[in-house]
């Protein structure tokens, strides 16, 4: 491991969402092992320690001091590399005013003073002062997007009671994706203008279902990100509630889509028994099918199955995304050993990964994750288990940036996976999109090659989150992918039920319908 440089910037803070696009242009560029940009909490000091950043260069950090830190090929490269890091942050501030009066705004109160028109907030800083910085934007008349996370479950259901009886939003907290009247906010792809209104509990679940209802003609008119444990027992849906209500409200939406994470079942009865002026689609990843919900609601068990039944209820065309799939999962099947059984997915988006473990399950058995689904099935897995990894997870992420913004960081597993005599196939997720890697599928690319040049190796099956419009090339980035011998699928549901058509040696499942 080479060593490592680091450059310790005293009093300077800066938000995720501007370390996220520092860490994305330090990790570009040859000769880079290793880059990130983090503030120097204590839980960050020790993981930039960790990656060999020699503890006196981090000598009396504190959470307000900024670091840049690089692994590179020599001394040069990482001078270049940190350089990249401070442009990248300094030169999206604007310059120093000559007057008073063209100052930045200091406060939530000076930034609506001088925009006027302005009706949201992005709250994008440190954890223990994110609720607060909520309260002054509430109070300043605005929705909240609340990006930042560490935010206690008593402030959240405080922030979210608060809103709903001012009428405003708080979307979040850990709200990474939005889309409020056609301007994407956080991760988000580029998607047209529609009829659809998504209230996603679920960052990469907001993300598949707008990227698809734009790939497939109907668009979307909002979406409304809500954070993650917004139907947990805890919080009980207070935002999902005001969210659908507006929704339900807004003459621009003629159907509604829900989008989840596995919630708590008398949460999901609650908030779909409730009948509505107009259709609900409820993709609740890993609810029970019998659950019982009020007429004009819709229970699907996948992403794609929701998106197919609201294009359904709008009299649109529904497609096929399974056509022609069963052919290159039986072309794959051939000459795999028999020793090659076991599915193994390396995602960047968690929602994609818990709803690879529901489809995989019923066919291949226990699925193991560092986010199962069933607590059982956590980690450490059994050798030759089927295992899939959220690799967004905290101990994935400590120092070092979101698979989504570099996703070299699957490089090591995807090899380390690839030489497990027991793995059949490989499943990964690409995201583009706003915030996401400029070409996740080129640095993807050399690794997936590797494995399909060995005819006995293992199969890898992808799946490309994006939108024709989105920045990186939704096409171009499925064709490099190809290229390398990968099987691309039309949707992430799509993608794993292949990986168990292939380790299973079953062709028909990967036509089968999702649920």
């Amino acid at each position: 491991m080479s060593p490592a440089a680091c450059a310790l910037l005293r009093d300077t803070f800066v938000d995720s969402v501007l370390l996220m696009s520092a860490t994305r242009a330090m990790v570009e560029g040859e000769g880079v092992e290793w880059a990130t940009a983090v503030m120097a909490t204590p839980a960050n000091v020790s993981a930039l320690i960790s990656e060999g950043v020699p503890a006196t260069a981090l000598e009396g950090a504190s959470a307000n001091d900024l670091a840049l830190a690089v692994r590179a090929d020599s001394e040069a490269v990482a001078s270049a590399v940190l350089d990249r890091g401070r442009d990248a942050l300094f030169a999206e501030r604007p310059a120093q005013p000559a007057t008073r009066e063209r100052a930045a705004a200091r406060t939530v109160e000076e930034a609506v003073a001088a925009i006027p028109g302005a009706n949201v907030a992005i709250v994008s800083v440190t954890g223990e002062y994110a609720a607060l910085a909520a309260h002054h934007a509430l109070t300043a008349g605005l929705h909240v997007l609340l990006f930042s996370d560490h935010v206690t479950l008593e402030e959240e259901v405080e922030l979210k009671d608060r809103a709903a009886s001012l009428g405003r939003l708080v979307m979040g907290p850990g709200a990474g994706t939005a889309i409020l009247g056609g301007t994407g906010l956080g991760f988000a792809n580029v998607v047209g203008p529609g009829r659809v209104g998504v209230v996603a509990a679920a960052g990469t679940g907001a993300q598949e279902v707008s990227s698809l209802l734009d790939r497939w003609g109907a668009g979307v008119s909002q979406v409304i990100g809500i954070g993650g444990r917004d139907l947990s027992a805890a919080v009980g849906g207070r935002m999902a509630r005001v969210a659908i209500e507006a929704l339900d409200a807004d003459r621009g939406t003629d159907a509604i889509l829900l989008v989840s994470k596995p919630p708590a079942e008398e949460v999901a009865r609650a908030l779909l028994g409730t009948p509505r002026s107009k259709p609900l689609v409820a993709s609740v990843l890993g609810v029970a099918p019998d659950l019982d919900v009020a007429p004009g609601v819709e229970l699907t068990g996948t992403l794609e199955q929701g998106v197919i039944r609201t294009l359904g209820v709008l009299g649109l065309p529904t497609p096929d995304p399974g056509r022609g799939l069963a052919g290159h999962v039986e072309a794959a099947c051939r000459g795999l050993p028999p020793g090659r059984t076991a599915v193994r997915g390396l995602f960047s988006g968690g929602t994609l990964c818990y709803e690879a473990q529901l489809i995989l399950a019923p066919h291949v058995g226990r699925v193991y994750s560092n986010a199962p689904v069933a607590k059982a099935d956590g980690l450490p897995a059994p050798a030759g288990s089927h295992v899939c990894l959220d690799l967004g997870e905290e101990e994935y992420t400590q120092g070092r940036p979101h698979p989504m913004i570099d996703p070299e960081a699957r490089l090591a597993l995807l090899r380390e996976q690839g030489a497990d005599p027991a793995t059949a196939v490989v499943l990964l997720d690409v995201v583009l999109g706003h915030g996401s890697h400029p070409d996740p599928a080129g640095v993807l690319a050399p690794a997936c090659a590797e494995l399909s040049a060995d005819p006995e190796g293992p199969r890898v099956v992808a799946y490309v989150l994006g939108t024709r419009d989105d920045p990186q090339g939704y096409g171009r980035q499925r064709a490099i992918l190809e290229e390398v011998g990968c099987i691309v699928t039309a949707t992430a549901a799509r993608a794993a039920h292949a990986a168990a058509a292939i380790a299973l040696r079953r062709p028909e499942l990967a036509a089968a319908d999702p649920g």
